[in-house]
């Protein structure tokens, strides 16, 4: 096996023409362009103008391909979710507001990326198991958040699945709203899922925040 690696290193093929990296970011991108059926070393390997054989010296299998494409989605679409329900916050509205920083920043949350991993969801059942898996840790991050500000369990678990099931079905149905027209609306959906009247300074910082974002992503 080690004289079999080594021979490996040596080949050009596996120097300096691709790398790990290369391969996983080809076949996300891969995935949310064409779909899973798509991610296929042969097409990958033309495309990234190496060898087959290179793939396997990054991956032991495609399912060892596809296990690190979901695991980069969790940690790329969930993870920053949970983090800001679980920061600290003076009121409800500037922890919504903390939340609401994924869906407006794709460095924290890909929607594209989401929305190409649940189609792949629905033909493979283990991947079906991922992201139900997924979506209930962001849910319970949420509830967890409302829960917090003394919300009823009952409460705190249906604004929970109204605020991230209406943000993940604006994905899903692919609803464009110019930046603006959303900021205007921010202080409307607060109210809707905090039942509360949102302080001025919150919605400041936070349209602040955005903006900034926007102009570090256009520089």
């Amino acid at each position: 096996m080690s004289s079999s690696i080594e021979g490996q290193a040596q080949d050009p093929l596996h120097q300096g023409r691709s790398t790990h990296e290369d391969w996983l970011n080809l076949a996300l991108r891969t995935l949310i362009k064409d779909g899973i059926d798509r991610v296929k070393i042969q097409i990958m390997a033309k495309q990234l103008n190496v060898s087959r054989s290179s793939f396997y010296w990054y991956f032991k299998s495609p399912q060892d391909l596809y296990n690190q494409m979901l695991e980069h989605w969790l940690t790329k679409n969930t993870g920053p979710i949970i983090q800001r329900a679980l920061r600290p916050s003076g009121s409800i509205t500037e922890a919504i507001l903390n939340v609401f920083e994924c869906w407006v920043d794709e460095e924290l949350f890909d929607p594209h990326l989401d929305v190409a991993v649940r189609l792949w969801a629905r033909r493979a059942e283990p991947v079906l198991k991922v992201v139900e898996g997924a979506d209930q840790q962001r849910l319970e991050a949420i509830k967890g958040m409302f829960l917090r500000h003394n919300f009823s369990e009952e409460d705190a678990l249906v604004r929970a699945r109204v605020l991230y099931f209406t943000q993940i079905g604006q994905y899903t149905l692919d609803v464009r709203e110019d930046l603006t027209l959303r900021l205007s609306r921010t202080r409307a959906y607060l109210r809707a899922f905090g039942a509360e009247n949102p302080n001025e300074d919150e919605v400041t910082r936070f349209e602040s925040l955005v903006k900034s974002a926007m102009k570090t992503g256009n520089s």
